[in-house]
């Protein structure tokens, strides 16, 4: 029992100082069994000439910082958990992870890069249409899928139902579509004085739904994409009125939409992509992770090529309208991009959903515009502007998506 208390008094207090235990083992083992009645005497003063426990606990800090090796039992208890690991096997998933590193900095420096490539595909079909004739309709058809599959994969089906919960913005967005757009193709033409057939051309494509390469630069620009794609269905499915009402009303020329062909179109290469990605993001996550680095510079390669074709299939007529149609176009699109968030931030909505919306409304579906005026008006220059359309809001829309990419937007948390 003695022994015992001198060790917790020289505990108490945090007094490092040698054991008291060991200096009774000391004592003890230096005295026979049978030890005369002195030596108990003895060894009780030495007890009783120890530290008392004090009424009230007072706390020492140890002048030592370091100290003494506890006991073998301690040490135990004090002992961090060990990882352990095969050497080589942590070496391979070092390495293993620098190369995915590797990749998402070279797919982020595309990626920053947009406008670069947009203007270099646009140049490379004015200056040399025949470098394009490889770009067939399966092929445009299969690189707008896989652009939208890996926008898909980014989103849950939680996002979806998020954008659907969100009514305001729609509303916003599917208003702003077919008011801002229509009449500002409407003013520029009487602005610049345009000829009747780049008059028509022009607010035709205003009159267009938003299209595919609008969620493509939403993705880019890290914007809401899920709002963004509910949106170009929206409006593409609205177009089927809405088109060929505004276009006759400012035109003066009714144009005839197939609404079959429109919503298959729809179907195929915006919605059910956009499900599958999400279907593999929410039950595939391991597949998702390793194939996601590789997307943005699919999608950046996917638009440069559709802006370099569009412009293929029209070059002559482009290199001779000269400056006008190109002029319109511009304005037509930044008008577009401005009055979206304008807008919509007085609107009170949020800036990733005000960033979303203004992509949506500035950049329209200008092959279905090239579509249908060549299909519906009797003048082929009435595609013109259509094609230069693609050019315009693809470069604009890549410009603000490079831009806003290097900054956060904040979105309402309801």
């Amino acid at each position: 029992m003695q022994p015992s208390l001198s060790y917790h008094h020289g505990i108490t207090g945090f007094r490092f100082q040698p054991n008291p235990i060991s200096l009774l083992f000391s004592h003890h083992t230096n005295t026979s069994p049978s030890s005369s009645p002195s030596s108990q005497r003895a060894l009780r003063s030495h007890c009783n000439s120890l530290p008392q426990f004090p009424s009230k606990p007072t706390w020492h800090l140890p002048s030592n910082p370091f100290p003494p090796i506890p006991t073998a039992k301690n040490e135990r208890l004090s002992l961090a958990p060990l990882h352990c690991g095969i050497s080589s096997n942590s070496s391979n998933a070092n390495a293993t992870r620098s190369f995915r590193d590797w990749v998402e900095l070279v797919g982020e420096s595309v990626s920053t890069a947009f406008p670069i490539w947009v203007a270099l595909g646009c140049l490379l079909g004015l200056v040399k249409p025949s470098s394009f004739n490889w770009v067939t309709p399966n092929c445009t058809i299969l690189g707008i899928t896989l652009t939208m599959l890996g926008m898909g994969m980014t989103l849950t089906f939680d996002d979806l139902r998020g954008a659907l919960s969100m009514p305001k913005e729609l509303l916003a967005g599917f208003l702003l579509q077919y008011s801002v757009m229509p009449l500002s193709g409407y003013f520029v033409s009487k602005l610049l004085n345009l000829p009747s057939y780049y008059a028509a051309g022009l607010i035709l494509v205003g009159c267009c739904p938003g299209g595919t390469a609008s969620n493509i630069v939403t993705y880019i620009a890290r914007g809401n994409v899920a709002l963004s794609v509910l949106m170009t269905a929206a409006s593409t499915l609205s177009a089927v009125i809405m088109t060929p009402f505004l276009t006759a009303k400012l035109a003066g020329q009714y144009v005839a939409v197939d609404a079959a062909g429109l919503l298959f179109s729809t179907l195929q290469v915006v919605l059910l992509p956009v499900l599958a990605g999400a279907f593999l993001n929410q039950y595939f996550q391991g597949l998702v992770k390793f194939v996601s680095p590789l997307m943005p510079p699919i999608a950046v390669a996917t638009v440069a090529v559709l802006c370099g074709n569009a412009i293929a299939q029209s070059s002559s007529a482009i290199l001779t309208s000269g400056k006008q149609v190109v002029l319109a176009a511009t304005l037509l699109h930044a008008s577009g991009f401005f009055f979206g968030y304008i807008l919509s931030r007085m609107l009170g909505i949020d800036v990733a959903s005000s960033r979303t919306i203004s992509i949506e409304v500035g950049m329209q579906n200008s092959v279905l515009g090239v579509v249908l005026a060549s299909q519906h008006f009797g003048n082929p220059l009435t595609a013109v502007p259509c094609a230069v359309s693609s050019v315009c809001h693809s470069i604009l829309g890549s410009v603000l998506a490079g831009f806003w990419r290097q900054t956060v937007a904040t979105q309402k948390q309801d």
